[in-house]
C-alpha cells in the first residue's frame, strides 16, 4: 500500500498495511524471470506505494541484484519512483548508487500541488526541483517528471508554460500521463487537443517530453484500479 495520498492516484484510499522485504522484492524478479524465460535487465521500483517511504529496504535491494554474484544488473538499467520525499533524495544522491530517478511532479507550482499531494505541503515545489538539480549534479543522471493531465485543473498551456520556466535548463524528461479514471473523484483525463497542446510548448522550450501510451484503463486495470476492484470483490489481493 501507499501512506503518501494523492488524491488522483486509485492506490490512496486502499491504506498502507506494510512495506516489502528484499526478499520479497527479489522474489518478484525471480518469478518474473522464471515465468517469461528470460534474465530480466531492467527493473523500475514505481506504483502501488512510495519506494523512498522504505529506504533502507529498497537501498539493499538495488545493491543485491546490482551485485556480480547475484542477478548483476547495472545501476543505469534501475529507476526508482517517488512523489518528492525531499531528505530522501539528497540522501540517495550520496549512496553512490546512479539509478534513474523518477519524480511524481503532476502539477507546475505549490498552488496545485498542494492541493493533489500532500507531500507538497511538507517539501515545497522548488524545494523539490533543488534536490532534483543536486540528484542530478552528484549522479549525472537524468531526471524524469512524470505529470498526470487531468482534465482543468493542471492541463492548460498556461500550466505548461509555467512548468517550461521552471525546468529549461535542467537534465530532464518530462513524461505526460492521461490520468487514470478513479471512482470517488472528479477528476477526468485531458482530451487529445489539450494533451498534445501542452507538449507542444515544452517542445518549443526544447524541454525532451513524451505521452505514455495508456496500457488497461479500458478494463479498469491501469495503475491502482485492478488491485482496487480485487480487493472489492474478493475482499484480498496478492499484489
Amino acid at each position: 500500500g501507499c501512506r503518501m495520498g494523492c488524491t488522483f492516484c486509485a492506490s490512496a484510499p486502499l491504506g498502507h498495511i506494510r512495506n516489502l522485504t528484499v526478499g520479497e522484492m527479489l522474489g518478484q524478479i525471480l518469478s518474473i524471470s522464471h515465468d517469461i524465460g528470460q534474465k530480466i535487465g531492467h527493473v523500475v521500483l514505481m506504483g502501488i506505494g512510495e519506494p523512498l517511504d522504505n529506504y533502507d529496504n529498497v537501498l539493499a535491494f538495488l545493491r543485491r541484484i546490482n551485485r556480480e554474484d547475484t542477478l548483476n544488473i547495472s545501476y543505469r538499467k534501475m529507476t526508482v519512483s517517488t512523489c518528492g520525499i525531499v531528505p530522501r533524495i539528497l540522501d540517495f544522491a550520496n549512496e553512490g548508487i546512479p539509478v534513474n530517478l523518477s519524480v511524481s511532479l503532476h502539477a507546475p507550482n505549490d498552488e496545485i500541488r498542494t492541493q493533489t499531494m500532500p507531500v507538497a505541503r511538507r517539501w515545497s515545489f522548488n524545494e523539490l526541483l533543488r534536490a532534483c538539480k543536486k540528484y542530478t549534479d552528484i549522479t549525472s543522471r537524468r531526471i524524469t517528471y512524470e505529470y498526470a493531465l487531468i482534465k482543468d485543473v493542471n492541463d492548460s498551456e498556461k500550466h505548461a508554460k509555467i512548468l517550461t520556466e521552471k525546468l529549461k535548463g535542467t537534465l530532464c524528461h518530462v513524461n505526460l500521463i492521461p490520468v487514470n479514471t478513479v471512482e470517488g473523484t472528479n477528476f477526468d483525463k485531458s482530451s487529445k487537443f489539450r494533451t498534445e497542446a501542452f507538449k507542444q510548448v515544452l517542445e518549443e522550450a526544447k524541454i525532451p517530453v513524451t505521452v505514455r501510451r495508456e496500457l488497461g484503463s479500458d478494463i479498469m486495470a491501469a495503475c491502482g484500479q485492478l488491485r482496487r476492484d480485487t480487493l472489492r470483490t474478493t475482499g484480498r489481493c496478492n499484489v
